[in-house]
């Protein structure tokens, strides 16, 4: 049975959970573990899908509690894929956020994300701004 909290997770619990889903692709190389441990810190909303002590959902997302929340990160265990981890995740993190009549959600979808953020009724976006000047090493977190 999954069960599904807020909860903060440990740089060590976060990178050991990374290396079972897709999500840890999207970081780069560049200080990773000095990154993720500001990423788990400071995030807004932090929640956590489990069966029993294994973690196999995480969402982080930022938020102002009013207008807007930008998901950060949603990842799913690959063994627990396509069980409404994902889906049950986005719509908690929404109702913490405030709720769909008052807050917009935004974030990054890699590829092969496009299509269950689509399933779950979100749209791509055209408005959205963006200044980086991030150099970014890809690598695989194992």
């Amino acid at each position: 049975m999954i069960t599904y909290r807020e909860e903060r997770l440990s740089v060590d619990s976060y990178i050991d959970f990374l290396k079972h889903t897709d999500l840890g692709s999207q970081y780069p190389k560049e200080r990773f573990r000095e990154r993720i441990e500001r990423l788990v810190k400071n995030v807004s909303i932090s929640l956590v899908a489990k069966d029993g002590k294994k973690i196999v959902g995480v969402l982080f997302g930022l938020t102002d509690f009013a207008y807007w929340l930008y998901v950060t990160d949603l990842g799913v265990d690959r063994a627990y894929e396509k069980q409404g981890i994902g889906r049950t995740l986005m719509k908690m993190a929404h109702e913490i956020a405030g709720g769909e009549k008052d807050i917009a959600v935004y974030l990054i979808a890699n590829d092969k994300a496009v299509s269950f953020y689509e399933k779950i009724g979100m749209e791509k976006s055209k408005d959205v701004m963006q200044f980086s000047k991030v150099e970014w090493t890809d690598f695989v977190v194992e």
